[in-house]
């Protein structure tokens, strides 16, 4: 915990910065500060709203949507002088794409009209008193008969039967041909609005709504359960954070929840680990022995030595050594000991397995330490959510009548609590992303531990004083003269951790490829580390850092981990020689 004079003095953003994260933290380099992990200019609440503004996506609504959709097909149908049925059936075809229909119509139109079914003139068809439909083959009167361009007739109620048959078949009714089997001219939204019921053609417009969206490759639903808002983002500007207006994040490249500054891959990893059996199978080899009779897995966890199996083997054996009860008696040791197996395992009978049940223990553990804490910092980051939405809806305002001060001067606990759930989700996947740093970068690892350490110490520092600290001036009666230090204070803290994460997401991005991963550099105390970093206290000395490693560090194991290697697929600690998985059976 802080000490009353760190609590309190925050007057000013650069005190902030010396209490709160060990002064002028930065991953030293001389050139440049590419890792400057706290920047020591102060922000505004200008520079804040800007920096949140600045994005590389745009929001559409379903309004939105169909005012692109429709200034698109105009586009087209004016500068190639077609119907609006027609481009509509084109840019479906490219995808959507403007430049791409103007690019091949351009080229080669005569071959366009072909792939997409346009045909340039209307066949006209002779004008006898009675046509035979081509579907029910009855005889009608030419005025009861309908076709499309190619000029192919069919009854109107064969025709709605077809369109509408199509439309509840679902998508596949927006590239709807001509009924008859050797014409393939397109049926557009003209003969759709002419034929159809009105059901069908609100149908039929959803679908081409979702196709404007789900074909363009610039622009994806929002994958949140329930959420009608899309998302046009800019290829090739790199950061794939979505923040959509349901308050839902998202990665753009694979649609899982934002998770910066983990990549894809990784995150596909750890979702497909937390979902599949391997740490099952883990955990029933650390914990559990077969019975020597029929081989079911049994968990010893309290009594004597004697195991009986279930029904219906109720085979009758000794935990340790595994042999027959009936050998066993006070002259090998009696119900809680056993001289046979004391024996073998000093000649080595038992080490294999004992081996095995040693690493599965080791795996199982190192997953349980990352797995545990990404959980509870989501855990955390939900209850940060629900905390956000009270501040909003209610807090504000009756922090606005205990204080006397307007609403629009109260923003910066808003900000301060988005900045808490930004960096909750941050601090969640570094943990993933530390599961999987190589366990033989043992520099890169030390220098992931300490700056995870740093900002989640200085994460709870700010939820600490958003939270409980927010609630002293929420319970006064009146109007409290420290008020407005309290605001310095937590608009400096926001400031500062927004800072500090953002850099550490750059950092971890880059792969922290400033930091050694040679065996010499793998000796470096923290200390060093911290030389590294920049960190000073305010006295201008490097501060220890090994506390700060145990907010992130593995747990401990006696066994050596320079002769494992561990399994991308499941993780089990196994030895160089092996080739393949010893658990999973994986090759290496």
């Amino acid at each position: 915990m802080d000490s009353e004079d760190d609590m309190h003095d925050a007057n000013d953003l650069e005190s902030v910065d010396d209490d709160f994260y060990s002064g002028d933290t930065a991953m030293g380099n001389d050139e440049g500060d590419d890792f400057d992990f706290v920047d020591n200019e102060s922000d505004d609440s200008e520079d804040i709203t800007y920096h949140r503004q600045q994005q590389n996506y745009t929001i559409l609504s379903e309004a939105d949507i169909r005012l692109r959709q429709e200034e698109d097909i105009s586009r087209v149908s004016t500068v190639l002088s077609i119907s609006r049925s027609s481009a509509c059936i084109l840019l479906r075809h490219y995808q959507w794409s403007v430049s791409r229909v103007n690019e091949e119509w351009f080229a080669d139109e005569e071959h366009v009209r072909k792939v997409v079914g346009l045909l340039e003139k209307l066949v006209e068809v002779q004008n006898p008193r009675e046509l035979t439909c081509g579907i029910c083959f009855e005889n009608y009167p030419r005025d009861r008969m309908t076709s499309a361009i190619c000029g192919h007739p069919f009854c109107g109620t064969c025709w709605r039967g077809y369109v509408g048959t199509s439309i509840r078949d679902g998508p596949g009714c927006l590239m709807l041909r001509c009924p008859d089997p050797s014409c393939g001219a397109a049926v557009g939204q003209d003969m759709i609005d002419l034929l159809a019921s009105h059901e069908d053609k609100e149908e039929y417009s959803r679908y081409l709504l979702r196709s404007y969206i789900e074909d363009n490759r610039k622009t994806k639903w929002c994958p949140a359960p329930g959420c009608e808002f899309a998302i046009e983002y800019v290829i090739g500007s790199g950061n794939y954070d979505i923040c959509c207006n349901c308050s839902y994040g998202f990665c753009w490249n694979c649609t899982e929840e934002a998770h910066r500054p983990v990549d894809c891959d990784t995150v596909a990893k750890w979702i497909l680990k937390n979902s599949d059996e391997s740490e099952n199978m883990n955990w029933i080899l650390a914990n559990s022995k077969p019975c020597p009779k029929c081989k079911r897995p049994i968990e010893k966890n309290q009594g004597c030595m004697h195991i009986t199996c279930t029904t219906p083997c109720k085979f009758e054996f000794c935990w340790l050594c595994l042999g027959p009860w009936s050998e066993h008696g006070e002259r090998i040791g009696g119900f809680n000991a056993c001289n046979r197996y004391e024996a073998a395992k000093q000649e080595g009978a038992y080490d294999e397995s004992e081996r095995r049940r040693e690493m599965a223990k080791k795996s199982l553990e190192r997953y349980t330490h990352y797995y545990e804490r990404w959980a509870t910092n989501q855990s955390s980051r939900q209850k940060a959510l629900s905390d956000l939405h009270s501040v909003q809806n209610e807090k504000l305002e009756k922090l606005s009548v205990r204080q006397r001060q307007p609403e629009s001067q109260l923003k910066f606990m808003i900000e301060a609590w988005l900045q808490i759930v930004e960096c909750r989700r941050v601090l969640k996947w570094t943990y993933a992303y530390g599961y999987y740093l190589p366990e033989h970068e043992h520099a890169k690892r030390q220098f992931f531990e300490y700056v995870q350490g740093e900002a989640e110490s200085g994460l709870e520092r700010l939820h600490q004083c958003a939270e409980k600290e927010l609630q002293v001036y929420l319970d006064a009666e009146t109007p409290m003269k420290d008020f407005d230090d309290f605001r310095t204070k937590l608009a400096g803290l926001t400031s500062v951790t927004r800072n500090y994460f953002e850099n550490l997401v750059r950092a971890l991005e880059a792969g922290l490829k400033d930091v050694g991963s040679s065996n010499s550099e793998a000796t470096c105390s923290k200390t060093s580390s911290s030389k590294s970093l920049g960190t000073k206290g305010k006295g201008g000395k490097s501060k220890a850092t090994g506390n700060n490693s145990r907010l992130a560090g593995g747990p401990s194991h006696s066994l050596d981990e320079s002769n494992l290697w561990f399994c991308h697929h499941c993780t089990y600690a196994n030895p160089k020689s092996a080739k393949a998985c010893q658990m999973c059976e994986h090759r290496r």
